[in-house]
């Protein structure tokens, strides 16, 4: 039987021309669970409130959408998200820019990220490997959340990280902008006992990732100068607080903090972490030896301005 290139989710369309019949990433058993609860509800506050999973409050919280909720994208705008999972900040896309395609590796999170955002007739969801894809249209922004780590997954080769940002800049218009979030390698909760939120091991970031082969993050002086070399030469970096994933704050170089915002440690939502030291009181200090910076848990970056000279 010939596969379905197209289908429509209420007035989202799901596009399956670069689908190659199999998922090649999943979150496991309670993808299915999620597909439920957004075929069932909108009100998934009641589901978190019931519930204590870390996936379900990753993909469900509305505070994933702090990361970006203050940000005037400006009017009549296209979006790219490469990475949209299972639509956990695409709702918010929809309602700030005109058009939004989104790119994930699975079938299934597509659908989950579909039916909880059936109602945009201006979100497409294309199905499908972003190294496999082409699509000769150009966006006002593209968007890295959670997935420039993954390069290694995705493009492979040489120099996977490079080459996922030149091939994320080819689909920017003159003047666009790359929107990147990321975890900070040297983050304060690494150092303070939490795990490393990809691998879950101590210090893996920290120690330069041994025997990991599948994902890196990066410093800010890492993350600064990979980006220079694929070709953007105006970098604006935000801090959001605690991390990218549930932020409750976000920072600007231009307003940093004067006092650390919480007490006590990051949570490890899905998994255990030590407690070396108190993070809030090392922090402080930090902040008032004007290293902040360095030791944030994650990054938020504004890429545009083309060539560096």
């Amino acid at each position: 039987m010939a596969q379905m290139l197209y289908e429509n989710v209420g007035k989202v369309k799901l596009n399956y021309r670069f689908y190659q019949g199999s998922d090649q990433y999943s979150d496991g058993d309670i993808e299915e669970t999620l597909l439920r609860i957004v075929q069932q509800s909108d009100a998934y506050e009641d589901v978190l409130m019931r519930q204590s999973n870390w996936a379900l409050l990753y993909h469900l919280s509305p505070i994933r959408e702090n990361l970006l909720e203050w940000y005037d994208f400006g009017e009549g705008k296209s979006l790219l998200e490469i990475g949209a999972g299972c639509g956990g900040i695409t709702g918010l896309f929809c309602k700030k820019c005109a058009r939004v395609v989104g790119i994930d590796l699975s079938r299934r999170r597509s659908m989950i990220n579909a039916h909880r955002n059936r109602e945009y007739g201006n979100l497409e969801l294309i199905v499908g490997n972003f190294s496999d894809i082409r699509i000769e249209e150009k966006f006002d922004y593209v968007t890295l959340i959670g997935v420039l780590e993954y390069s290694i997954y995705y493009i492979g080769g040489d120099s996977p990280f490079l080459d996922m940002l030149k091939k994320a800049r080819g689909y920017l218009k003159p003047g666009g902008k790359l929107i990147v979030a990321i975890e900070n390698k040297y983050g304060i909760k690494y150092w303070a006992g939490a795990r490393e939120d990809h691998t879950g091991n101590i210090m893996d970031g920290i120690m330069g990732y041994p025997g990991v082969e599948r994902v890196r993050t990066f410093s800010r002086e890492g993350l600064e100068a990979l980006l220079h070399e694929a070709g953007f030469g105006e970098l604006d970096f935000y801090y959001p607080l605690p991390d990218y994933k549930l932020p409750t704050e976000v920072y600007s170089e231009r307003r940093l903090p004067k006092v650390y915002p919480f007490i006590g440690n990051t949570p490890n939502y899905d998994r255990d972490r030590f407690d070396f030291f108190d993070e809030a009181k090392a922090m402080n200090e930090l902040i008032r030896e004007g290293k902040f910076e360095m030791f944030a848990n994650s990054f938020l970056v504004f890429c545009g301005g083309g060539e560096r000279q």
